[in-house]
């Protein structure tokens, strides 16, 4: 394999363990110990950790190397509310603007597999990418992407059961069903509505979820 195709795929393995918080947050990065863990040299993961860095993932704490991103009360509250001022008008435009065969083709994110939350994590994360990529405007999606990206480790951290993963995945697919349907008949106050309806309620399950846990700053 190639040198590029190995940082490659360090790369996104290690985003992957990052996002899904197989690594924790907080958690100390030693270069020489991640490097026997995905079977190569140092060089591809200081690679990766310098990309993770600038995507805000990874961080450099003082003395100590590199360490996986925190997550704080204020990050997490700023997290969301700036996702609902961008989700909604997002919604109100694709409603007005998006092409049909657009529309229709939401239909694919109906269902989703329930059957572990790093597969739900992915499936959502497509949905909302797709979402803000049916906006037009490049810029919000790149926002909202970085945004998705610490919203879905926000998920992870919150939840404390089995029973809970799997009551927050049906909720959150019904609710995505029910803004498929406001978009496809292009009812953009109704599509806001349902988003910030979606939104707000993630806000008071993650805020539980993320009291006196030992990860969150």
């Amino acid at each position: 394999m190639s040198s590029n195709l190995i940082r490659h795929r360090i790369f996104e393995e290690l985003r992957e363990d990052i996002m899904s918080c197989d690594l924790q947050p907080g958690e100390e990065l030693r270069e020489v110990a991640l490097a026997k863990k995905y079977g190569v040299s140092k060089s591809p993961i200081r690679d990766a950790l310098q990309r993770l860095e600038f995507e805000g993932l990874v961080e450099i704490a003082p003395r100590q190397g590199h360490r996986i991103a925190p997550i704080s009360i204020k990050d997490a509250i700023d997290i969301l509310d700036l996702r609902e001022v961008l989700e909604t008008s997002a919604v109100r435009k694709i409603a007005t603007d998006a092409d049909p065969i657009d529309l229709v083709a939401l239909d694919e994110f109906r269902k989703a597999d329930l059957s572990s939350l790093r597969e739900f994590a992915r499936y959502n994360r497509n949905f909302h990418a797709k979402i803000n990529a049916l906006s037009g405007n490049a810029r919000q999606a790149d926002v909202m992407q970085s945004l998705m990206d610490n919203y879905e480790r926000l998920c992870i951290v919150s939840l404390s059961s089995r029973r809970q993963e799997a009551q927050e995945m049906h909720a959150a697919l019904d609710d995505h069903n029910k803004i498929i349907d406001a978009l496809q008949a292009r009812d953009g106050r109704a599509a806001a509505r349902l988003c910030a309806k979606h939104i707000r309620k993630s806000y008071v399950q993650i805020m539980r979820g993320l009291e006196n846990r030992p990860v969150v700053a």
